[in-house]
């Protein structure tokens, strides 16, 4: 039976993705001065309007405002005529201090608590910045073990923003999404059903010359070998898209999650990650299931790996690890799941120091995906050594 499988991705233009990377880049300023900052910086854009709002502690002076219009001028918007643009935008600011309450749980464990204050070990005494669930994936299905789908929309999406910076068909603008459905049989991604492709445009461009290009863009961008004659593409359905990002659709920090993580391959806890710093575990254990994960498959212990991982505010250790091979691992889910827990820790405190989260890396990760770019510490494959090694590497065979 044929399964069909969609993901959708967005360009840096989308409004929700402007929000995202605007909560980035404050993030980053944040962490640029004080690595122990503490935000929860959520962004809303509207037609002429920049709202950035949340929750910071810290211990210096971020200009909101001009890192703001940075982030609308560096995305594209830099022409009135658009609708949107980082001269003429207004920037309003509703900011306060993290909650005490939240603030409790982060500064000291519930363990760290139960033991009078006392900890053998300092990565206990940092709590969970919220309860959740997180999950984490890998596959074989792509160099980067990406599910195919979300691959291929990224690539798209890339493809589409690098020809308007490019200049190669002048009547682009910043706004644009895409949408690529992937046939399966047996779980082995076959060809490439239906793509589509969605971008904002100059007033006066016809929609034949329009439509000719992006297939031409499109055919350039995916693989070949998974096209078919009998492949659908839909390009502009709608016919027209001129008024485009902000001034077409109000956008808000958070609100692409499928985007930014797997495409809707494997379920999602909720969480977004933009604007978070790293004791939110919404992000950072995210980050960490998607590390485990990864080294799992490139250890050639399973072709597909999915972890769930969740928590409890204010306790450092999780109060949940499952990990589902699908039927795939080369040892029963229940030894895996041991193996990590014997190699990777949990602890947001841990986490932080395994991949390096007090520093200004976030704003890269808010366009095209979280996951899959090898830039992100979170991508490494150093710990598939030590996985292979602790379930017997003579019958598993030694990581990459």
């Amino acid at each position: 039976m044929i399964r069909y499988i969609t993901s959708e991705s967005v360009t840096e233009g989308h409004p929700d993705k402007i929000c995202d990377q605007i909560s980035d880049a404050v993030l980053d300023e944040m962490l640029k001065q004080d690595e122990n900052a503490r935000c929860a910086c959520d962004v809303a854009v509207n037609t002429g309007l920049v709202l950035v709002m949340g929750e910071i502690s810290c211990d210096c002076y971020v200009d909101i405002p001009k890192i703001a219009r940075g982030v609308v001028k560096d995305v594209g918007y830099t022409d009135a005529a658009y609708g949107f643009d980082c001269q003429t935008c207004a920037v309003v600011t509703g900011i306060e201090e993290q909650s005490p309450d939240i603030a409790l749980g982060v500064d000291e464990s519930a363990e760290y608590k139960e033991r009078g204050g006392a900890a053998d070990d300092p990565l206990d005494k940092v709590g969970a910045g919220d309860q959740g669930m997180m999950y984490g994936f890998a596959c074989t299905e792509t160099p980067e073990l990406m599910p195919l789908p979300i691959t291929l929309a990224h690539k798209l999406t890339r493809e589409l923003a690098r020809a308007r910076k490019a200049g190669a068909f002048p009547y682009l603008r910043p706004d644009g999404k895409a949408q690529v459905t992937v046939a399966y049989v047996g779980g082995k991604p076959l060809y490439i059903d239906t793509v589509v492709l969605s971008t904002q445009h100059a007033p006066e461009t016809g929609m034949e010359t329009l439509r000719r290009d992006m297939e031409g863009l499109i055919r350039k961008a995916l693989p070949k070998e998974l096209l078919r004659p009998e492949t659908k593409y839909y390009v502009n359905p709608t016919g027209r898209f001129v008024i485009g990002g902000p001034r077409g659709d109000s956008g808000l920090t958070g609100r692409k999650i499928i985007v930014d993580t797997y495409g809707g391959y494997i379920p999602h806890g909720g969480g977004a990650f933009s604007g978070k710093d790293p004791t939110k575990v919404d992000r950072s254990a995210a980050y960490m299931a998607r590390y485990v994960c990864k080294n799992v498959v490139a250890a050639r212990l399973a072709d597909r790996c999915q972890l769930e991982v969740a928590y409890a505010i204010g306790r450092a250790r999780p109060v949940a690890l499952y990990l589902d091979t699908f039927g795939t691992g080369k040892a029963p889910d229940e030894e895996l799941t041991a193996a990590v827990g014997a190699v990777f820790d949990f602890r947001p405190a841990a986490i932080i120091e395994t991949l390096g989260l007090r520093r200004p890396i976030y704003r890269q990760t808010a366009n095209y995906g979280h996951f899959g770019n090898p830039a992100f510490p979170w991508e490494k494959t150093d710990r598939a050594d030590a996985l292979a090694a602790v379930l017997g590497s003579e019958k598993f065979g030694q990581g990459k």
